[in-house]
């Protein structure tokens, strides 16, 4: 199946330019930016070892305390193929963590379990490496469409969850987001999708998509005043952040 939309790789910010790229991109990435938003609130407060799970472009590396951590980051061997190349990665085979037990402080994972058919022996590893009360943040996606096309295998509720992560003393698990988020980033890609369409023939709807615009924006604003103001359900959210105590 081939993928017609898909998603924009989760890169590092270098330098001034590329910093209001990523500001540019957060008003439309609802799901980076909830990510982001919790992120902040988690990573700076980290010390010690820190283990970045299929790390991509190591973009959260920046909200460590570089004078109280140590990074390391691990990726498959062919992370190319989600469009991510960082010489500084170690490669796995994204089952055993090639570490030994009771090493890192804190576990970084963002939007990639649901890229492991083994999720659970994942999950062990990264329980096996860290130390007794070492800190795991780790991120998921609920309403995300099918993406890195076949490489993307599960979604999970609250509710597995809770038994997934059950290795762990203590598990938070919190929504990213409400359905008026959902509604708007469905529009967005909606929206994007057929303003650059695969098909030529579709080309004559553009300046349809293109008068829709004020109701994309309109969505966009919504969306935002909701992630600020914690409105709507929380029972159909962009995703789901688990911060995990060993």
């Amino acid at each position: 199946m081939k993928e017609g939309f898909r998603p924009k790789a989760n890169k590092a910010t270098y330098g001034t330019f590329s910093k209001i790229m990523v500001f540019i991109r957060l008003i439309l990435d609802l799901q980076l930016l909830t990510i982001i938003r919790d992120a902040k609130r988690v990573l700076p407060g980290l010390k010690g070892k820190i283990l970045d799970v299929g790390c991509g472009d190591s973009p959260y590396q920046a909200l460590l305390n570089s004078q109280n951590t140590a990074y390391t980051g691990i990726d498959i061997a062919d992370a190319n193929t989600f469009d991510y190349l960082n010489s500084a990665v170690i490669p796995f085979d994204g089952r055993h963590i090639p570490f030994g037990s009771n090493v890192f402080n804190g576990i970084i994972c963002t939007e990639v379990l649901e890229h492991v058919e083994e999720y659970q022996l994942l999950i062990g590893e990264m329980h096996r490496v860290l130390v007794n009360g070492g800190i795991a943040f780790i991120t998921i996606p609920w309403s995300a469409r099918y993406h890195y096309i076949p490489y993307d295998y599960f979604r999970y509720t609250p509710s597995s969850l809770k038994t997934m992560f059950s290795c762990f003393s203590q598990v938070s698990i919190k929504p990213r987001g409400s359905d008026i988020a959902v509604i708007a980033n469905k529009l967005i890609v909606l929206w994007f999708r057929n303003l650059l369409p695969a098909s030529r023939w579709k080309y004559i709807f553009v300046p349809f998509w293109i008068a829709m615009s004020p109701v994309l924006g309109a969505a966009v604003a919504g969306a935002h005043i909701s992630l600020w103001l914690n409105l709507g359900s929380a029972d159909d959210p962009l995703g789901y952040t688990i911060e995990c105590v060993k």
